[in-house]
C-alpha cells in the first residue's frame, strides 16, 4: 500500500523540523547561541586538552639569560592587569607545574619557587625545558632568542633569530638620544650587529653597500644552517612599520657617505633602512625564512601604536615580488585584531595569538578568537609569547596561563559557532586543530 501524498509530505515536513531544528546542519546560522552552548563546551575542551600545541612564538628562557631577547624593558615601565604580581593566576601556575606549596608570592614564599628554578638552571640540563612543555601538551616550540641555550633541546625549541640590527649599521647617536627608551634599545642592536659581524668575520663594515649586502645575506644562510627556522622584527618599537620603496642607487650613496662616520639625518636613515629592509624580505623568501614581526601594542612608555598597526605593512604584503616570502605577524595586531586577520587574506601571511593569551582574559580573547575562526581560520596560530617577568613569575608560568587561556577560548568559541549552527562539532575540533597545531607545523615544514 503506497503511502498518501499528505502523508509523504507530513513525514517530509516532521524529518525538515528536526533537521532545521538541529545546529549541527542549520539551514542558517543563528545569532544567538543556544542553552546547550556550555555542554558543547565542556564536550570540545576535554578534546582540546589532548591536540599538541605547535607554539609560533616563545622567549624560552632563565631571567638571568642575556641572550632571551634582542632589545631588554626600558625602567618603569607599566604592566596590565593581568601580568602583575597580584594576579593569582600565577600562584595557581606555579602549583600546577611545581606543587607550589603557597597561596602567595610574599618573598619568603616565593624563595621557594626561586630556589627551584635556579637549580634547574645550575643543573643545565634540557630535561627541565622538555619537561615544562610536556606539563603543558606542547610539541614545538619557537623560541626567539639572539641565540639558542645549550639547555633548550633543539628537537623541540625551533630558534627564531633577530634581524633588525641590520637596520643600524651607522653613527646612531641620534637615534638613541630619541627617548629613554631608545636609549635602551639602540646599544643592544648595536650590540647584535657586533656579534654577527664577529661570526661572519667582518671586522669593519664593507667598503661599499653591495659588501654589506652580502654580509647581511650570508648571515642569513649562516644562521638557517644553525638551526634558523624563521627571522625576527622588533623594528615596530623603533619606527613605522610603513617601508617605502627606494631606488637602490639611494641607498648605495647614503651607505657610501656614512659606513665610515658620521651621523646621518632621520631622512637618510629612513631611506637606507626601507632599502636593507627590501632585502631582507627578498632574500627571506629565497631561503624558505618566514618573516615574524612584532606588530601589536608594546613595552615602554615611548611605544607608538600608530607606527605598529600591522596596516603599514599592507604596501609589502601585497606586493607581488614577495609571493614566495611568508609574513607572520605576531600578537594578532592586538589591539588592531580585525584589521590583522583581514591581512591574512593573502595566502602568504598569517598571524598568531601570542601576548594576549596573558594581556587579556579567556572571556575577552575568546571573542578575538571566534571572529579569527569565523574568516580565515587556516592562517591563524597559536603563540604563548612565554617570557620571564621575574625571579618568580617566569617563562614557566606565561607558558601555563598563555596555553590554558588559548585552550579555554577556543573551545568557547567553538562551542558557540556550533551551538549557532555554523558547523558541527567535528568541524570544530578540525579548527582547534588548525589553530593549536596543524597551521604551524605546515608553515615550517612540520607534519598534522
Amino acid at each position: 500500500m503506497k503511502p498518501s501524498i499528505h502523508r509523504l509530505s507530513a513525514v517530509l515536513l516532521l524529518v525538515a523540523t528536526v533537521l532545521v531544528g538541529s545546529p549541527a546542519i542549520r539551514a542558517q546560522a543563528s545569532p544567538l547561541a543556544g542553552t546547550d552552548v556550555r555542554k558543547i563546551y565542556e564536550r570540545l575542551l576535554k578534546q582540546i586538552d589532548q591536540i599538541p600545541i605547535y607554539d609560533n612564538h616563545s622567549h624560552a628562557t632563565f631571567p638571568d639569560d642575556s641572550d632571551m631577547d634582542a632589545q631588554a624593558a626600558p625602567p618603569d615601565e607599566s604592566s596590565v592587569l593581568r601580568l602583575r604580581d597580584t594576579n593569582p593566576e600565577f600562584v595557581t601556575a606555579a602549583k600546577a607545574l611545581f606543587g607550589y606549596p603557597y597561596d602567595d608570592f610574599t618573598p619568603e614564599h616565593a624563595k621557594w619557587l626561586i630556589d627551584k628554578k635556579k637549580a634547574a638552571e645550575a643543573a643545565g640540563s634540557t630535561a627541565y625545558w622538555n619537561g615544562i612543555l610536556d606539563q603543558l601538551n606542547i610539541e614545538t616550540c619557537l623560541a626567539n632568542r639572539v641565540a639558542l641555550a645549550p639547555y633548550l633541546d633543539p628537537k623541540r625549541f625551533h630558534w627564531v633569530f633577530f634581524v633588525d640590527s641590520f637596520l643600524f649599521p651607522f653613527n646612531n647617536r641620534d637615534q638613541t638620544g630619541r627617548n629613554p627608551d631608545m636609549g635602551v634599545y639602540i646599544p643592544l642592536q648595536e650590540k647584535v650587529l657586533a656579534r654577527y659581524k664577529k661570526q661572519e668575520n667582518v671586522n669593519v663594515l664593507p667598503a661599499d653597500l653591495a659588501g654589506y649586502e652580502n654580509f647581511v645575506r650570508q648571515t642569513l644562510a649562516d644562521n638557517q644552517k644553525k638551526g634558523g627556522v624563521a627571522m625576527k622584527f622588533e623594528v615596530a618599537y623603533f619606527r613605522s612599520l610603513f617601508f617605502s620603496d627606494p631606488p637602490r642607487e639611494k641607498a648605495e650613496t647614503i651607505y657610501a657617505k656614512y659606513h665610515a662616520g658620521g651621523v646621518p639625518t632621520a631622512e637618510e636613515y629612513a631611506v637606507f633602512q626601507d632599502y636593507i629592509f627590501r632585502v631582507l624580505v627578498a632574500e627571506g623568501g629565497k631561503l624558505k625564512l618566514p618573516l615574524h614581526f612584532h606588530s601589536a601594542v608594546g613595552i615602554g612608555d615611548y611605544f607608538s601604536l600608530s607606527n605598529g598597526n600591522p596596516l603599514n605593512l599592507e604596501n609589502v604584503l601585497r606586493d607581488p615580488r614577495y609571493k614566495s616570502t611568508n609574513f607572520v605577524l605576531i600578537h594578532g595586531g592586538y589591539p588592531h585584531t580585525l584589521e590583522m586577520i583581514w591581512m591574512t587574506a593573502a595566502k602568504n601571511v598569517y598571524t598568531d595569538s601570542s601576548l594576549m593569551g596573558y594581556y587579556v582574559y579567556p572571556s575577552e580573547l575568546k571573542n578575538i578568537l571566534k571572529q579569527w575562526i569565523s574568516l580565515y581560520p587556516e592562517r591563524m596560530m597559536f603563540g604563548s609569547d612565554a617570557f620571564p617577568f621575574n625571579d618568580a613569575v617566569g617563562a614557566e608560568e606565561t607558558f601555563w596561563l598563555a596555553t590554558r587561556s588559548a585552550r579555554t577560548s577556543v573551545a568557547a568559541a567553538l562551542a558557540e559557532l556550533v551551538s549557532e549552527g555554523a558547523f558541527t562539532e567535528p568541524r570544530a575540533l578540525e579548527l582547534a586543530h588548525l589553530y593549536l597545531h596543524d597551521n604551524a607545523a605546515k608553515l615550517y615544514g612540520g607534519k598534522p
